[in-house]
């Protein structure tokens, strides 16, 4: 079985353990996926399988607010259809050995992971916007008194010689919605009758947000 799931993060919360401890969590509301396409080595040249999640209209329309509804382009729709499967929203491909032995239309649910499994978690993080080097790099700036003029400036960053600046010189900028993973974060409890999660610590992203969960290696 594939240690490896799709799911959405619904919050923090926090619960108590047998000693009495609180434990900080993140529920996330994990799977069910559906086996969309099996990858082997004689055909692609690697052990795979690409899972869905999350229900989409199969054709593009507006909801009774008049917003735009999440629907599937055309060769979406083909992909899924061809193998009678419903509208799914998210495709996500999990490489792994042995996928020979699952099959297209088998059901991932999030009771592949029990409490104690360590796990990755990866998910986009929240956009910060525009952000100077203070906030965004953690400088400590210049003085505040004293008349200096610099404060949160990040002064000169190019060089008399080259005329230029050199790359990866930290500069204001966009910060944030970037691909974050959180690496072996503890699974503290699963219930598998209302397909939730709760990881122990924070993970990446807005409540809502697309999670990726894999076993950690």
């Amino acid at each position: 079985m594939v240690k490896s799931i799709l799911g959405r993060k619904v919050g923090m919360t926090q619960i108590f353990d047998a000693q009495g401890r609180v434990v900080p969590v993140t529920v996330v509301e994990a799977g069910p996926c559906v086996v969309t396409q099996k990858k082997t080595v004689e055909a692609d040249g690697y052990e795979a399988v690409q899972v869905g999640y999350g229900q989409a209209k199969p054709t593009p329309g507006k909801d009774a607010r008049g917003h735009h509804r999440a629907s599937l382009n055309r060769p979406e729709a083909g992909h899924l259809a061809k193998n009678n499967l419903p509208p799914l929203r998210h495709l996500r491909e999990f490489r792994m050995d042995g996928a020979a032995a699952m099959n297209v239309g088998d059901e991932i649910k999030v009771d592949v992971f029990t409490e104690g499994d360590l796990v990755d978690v990866t998910g986009t993080s929240k956009g910060k916007g525009f952000a100077g080097v203070v906030k965004r790099y953690h400088w400590h700036g210049a003085d505040m008194t004293h008349g200096s003029m610099i404060h949160r400036k990040p002064q000169s960053a190019g060089a008399t010689d080259a005329a230029r600046i050199f790359k990866n010189t930290g500069r204001p900028g966009h910060m944030g919605h970037e691909r974050v993973t959180v690496k072996r974060l503890r699974v503290v409890r699963v219930d598998p009758d209302r397909n939730v999660i709760l990881i122990r610590g924070a993970v990446p992203g807005p409540n809502g947000t697309l999670l990726t969960i894999r076993e950690a290696k």
